[in-house]
């Protein structure tokens, strides 16, 4: 959903929390706090949407333990964040939503690492079947060469020799991808991912030939591409889970530029829940739906 369709559902915060009383309160309006049905909506002048509990006597409204929770920022504006950063393909930055939205960039920020938070927790336990691609990649650090360098100059590193931040993904084909932050690339680390992210059942695990994935084998039907000696042959490759990361790494490069390290996996749920997500028109509403399960 784009900025103008969102602009004329929600046209202010009445309509915002209307639909999304709609969304939470579908059949039966309920405590939050406490989960009883015994509640009634408050008569208030100057605050619409607010309810009382008969059980636990408290007050609440439907914005309560979600990621809207007392924010001053008006709900209209929210949704448009939220629409604009489904919308952006290689992510979308503090200072451009700033400038879309009108709301100060430090504000932005605390509004967007909300929205990938949720969208990191919604990724949930996926198991992929079929023709599964696995690989590793790092985010982060500087880019591997410049135009000009100096001879005495030290080289950045690559691959696993980097000190940049290890991402371990694996991706069904035509279907969903899974990609966390590595805690470990050894042969246990990478088992320990696979065996809760595929399922062995009818499945075949397509790799590089780095050793690690090696432990794999017994467990999972194992295919092997030599990137020293070819990118593909046939249906054995890994191009679609590098093209994941090609999106990773763009947003990386052409539109944040920097992150800090531990908000790594915000960054990379972000991206593992749109591209889930790529060919549902429905997206926003689905958010909207999964902030309140």
């Amino acid at each position: 959903m784009n900025v103008f369709k969102i602009a004329a559902r929600f046209p202010d915060q009445e309509a915002c929390i209307e639909h999304l009383e709609r969304v939470r309160f579908s059949p039966k309006a309920y405590c939050p706090h406490c989960g009883s049905f015994e509640v009634a909506r408050k008569s208030e002048n100057d605050r619409v949407g607010r309810w009382n509990c008969h059980d636990c006597k408290s007050s609440f409204n439907v914005l309560s333990g979600t990621i809207f929770a007392k924010s001053k920022i008006p709900l209209q504006k929210w949704f448009m964040a939220i629409g604009l950063m489904l919308n952006a393909k290689k992510s979308l930055s503090s200072p451009q939503l700033s400038r879309d939205i009108e709301v100060p960039q430090k504000a932005c920020w605390y509004m967007q690492q909300r929205i990938r938070a949720e969208m990191t927790n919604k990724n949930g336990e996926i198991m992929l079947h079929g023709i599964i691609e696995a690989d590793e990649t790092y985010v982060g650090g500087k880019p591997r060469k410049r135009n000009k360098r100096d001879d005495n100059e030290p080289k950045n590193p690559r691959g696993r020799a980097t000190k940049k931040t290890p991402v371990i993904g694996a991706v069904e084909r035509g279907g969903k991808v899974v990609a966390q932050v590595a805690g470990s690339l050894s042969g246990r680390g990478v088992m320990d991912f696979l065996r809760k992210t595929v399922d062995p059942e009818g499945s075949v695990l397509i790799t590089d030939e780095y050793r690690a994935y090696r432990a794999v084998r017994g467990t999972i039907p194992h295919a092997v591409i030599k990137h020293s000696e070819r990118y593909a042959d046939g249906l054995t490759h890994t191009n679609t889970i590098e093209g994941f990361w090609s999106l990773l790494k763009r947003a990386w490069y052409g539109t944040h530029h920097h992150y800090r390290e531990h908000y790594t996996p915000l960054y990379v749920g972000e991206a593992s829940w749109k591209y889930n997500e790529r060919r549902n028109d429905q997206a926003f509403g689905k958010f909207l739906a999964g902030c309140f399960a």
